[in-house]
Parts: C-alpha cells; sequence; structure tokens
C-alpha cells in the first residue's frame, strides 16, 4: 500500500473569521528555478488555485486571506510537489531532492511529521529489494530469500498501516484526518472497505464521519460491496441504473 501524498483533500470550516498565511519556500533543485508554481486547494468539487509565483534563485512566496483551515498543495504543472495545511501563521517550505521540509505552524508540524515517518518506511520497504538482489548475487538459496523478504516485508506494511491508521485517528476532528484518509484511499481504483478503514470507521466520531470526502466515499464503497455482495436491495434506485 502506497499513499499518494500529494493528493488533494477537502475543506473543513473551523472558524468565520479571515486570517493570514504566508508560505516561504526555499528550493534546491536547478529545474525548478524561473518555475511558476501553484498554491491549489479544492473548493466544492473542483480543484482551485488560490495563489502563484515563480521561482526566483532558489526562493518563492505565497500569500492571503484565509477564512477556513484547509488542506492545499504545492504544484508545478501536472505535478503536485508536496501537501500542506493552509493555517494561520509563517509556514516555511523546503524542495530538495529527494527529500521535502514542512513546518512552522502546528499541524504542518504535524504533517511534516507523519510525512517523514512514513517515507522512512517506504525507503526500507525499497532497500528491500536491493537486499534481495545482494543475496541472490551472495548465491542463498531463493527459497530462503523469499521467505525473509516476505517476514520483512509484512512487519513494514503492519507498521504502516498502524502509523497511517493511528495518525487518523488522531486526528479525526481537524483537516488532517480526513486528508490522509483522503490520501490513503486516492490509491485505490475505486472506493472499496478494506479491514483498516472499517477499523478507522468504528473508531470516527461524528465530525471526521459527516466530512463531505469520508461520507461520499464511504456512501460509495457500501454501494459497490453490495453489488459485489450480489445484493442491490439497499442501493439507491439511480445507482442501480449506473
Amino acid at each position: 500500500m502506497r499513499l499518494l501524498i500529494a493528493a488533494m483533500l477537502a475543506p473543513i470550516v473551523l472558524c468565520g473569521c479571515a486570517e493570514q498565511f504566508n508560505i516561504e519556500g526555499t528550493s534546491s533543485v536547478p529545474s525548478l528555478d524561473g518555475s511558476k508554481l501553484y498554491l491549489q486547494a479544492v473548493k466544492g468539487e473542483q480543484m482551485v488555485s488560490i495563489d502563484s509565483c515563480e521561482v526566483v534563485h532558489g526562493e518563492f512566496r505565497f500569500a492571503g486571506l484565509l477564512d477556513t483551515v484547509r488542506m492545499a498543495s504545492i504544484t508545478v504543472g501536472d505535478s503536485h510537489l508536496m501537501p500542506l495545511v493552509l493555517e494561520e501563521g509563517k509556514i516555511t517550505v523546503g524542495i530538495s531532492q529527494p527529500t521535502m521540509k514542512l513546518g512552522g505552524t502546528p499541524m504542518n508540524d504535524l504533517l511534516y511529521d507523519f510525512m517523514t515517518k512514513h517515507t522512512q518506511i517506504e525507503n526500507s520497504m525499497n532497500e528491500l529489494g536491493h537486499r534481495e538482489n545482494q543475496m541472490l548475487l551472495d548465491g542463498i538459496d531463493e527459497q530462503t530469500i523469499a521467505r525473509q523478504v516476505q517476514l520483512e516485508a509484512a512487519v513494514l506494511t503492519r507498521q504502516e498501516d498502524s502509523l497511517v491508521t493511528n495518525f487518523i485517528c488522531d486526528n479525526f476532528d481537524n483537516v488532517l484526518g480526513p486528508g490522509i484518509f483522503m490520501m490513503l484511499t486516492s490509491g485505490y481504483r475505486y472506493p472499496i472497505l478494506t479491514p483498516q478503514i472499517e477499523q478507522i470507521m468504528s473508531k470516527a466520531t461524528e465530525s471526521f464521519k459527516q466530512d463531505a470526502y469520508v461520507r461520499e466515499y464511504m456512501r460509495m464503497a457500501r454501494e459497490n460491496e453490495a453489488r459485489l455482495m450480489g445484493d442491490d436491495s439497499g442501493l439507491p434506485t439511480d445507482s442501480l441504473s449506473q
């Protein structure tokens, strides 16, 4: 399971007053110098650009008024560079290869800590492939290699599932919970119910359940499950004709 960290997330209104966000970024990627970056977020059902700027001598900046705390993404062309939380305060972003840095405000600090831990697990998973090749070169029996790699991969998968599940549960009532839930489910071809999702929803608060993305995902996932089970009795009439 791989999270699409650059996936976009639905906004959640936390207050009715206008606040100021300020993003100050640096880039050590030569190909980005002179490029136009966009700050994008979801409004309604569409992706919209909130601000744009150019990378000049490795520096860039976004700023604006904020009447809701929301998840957003910095993009270049069709590529998402990194997610972040638009909230009041000075947000710092560092773009380099192969790492990204994010911080400066409470929820961005939490998001960056999560992203760092997740990247470490992914790197460990990728390293398994290199180790497998090295063991083959060392003449180790293929079945022995396969057993060892499968065991280590299973441990890493459990670690990843635990990290994601716990982070979502710890952040049910702010933008990070629904946001990471969207990242988790965006990798599926269509909405499905997995043991991990069922575990998350069994603990979910009403606020999390009523998030627009979570509510729609669960509705579609339950409809798909009913179809797979051959039970259309509980589906809306219009969905049966689709």
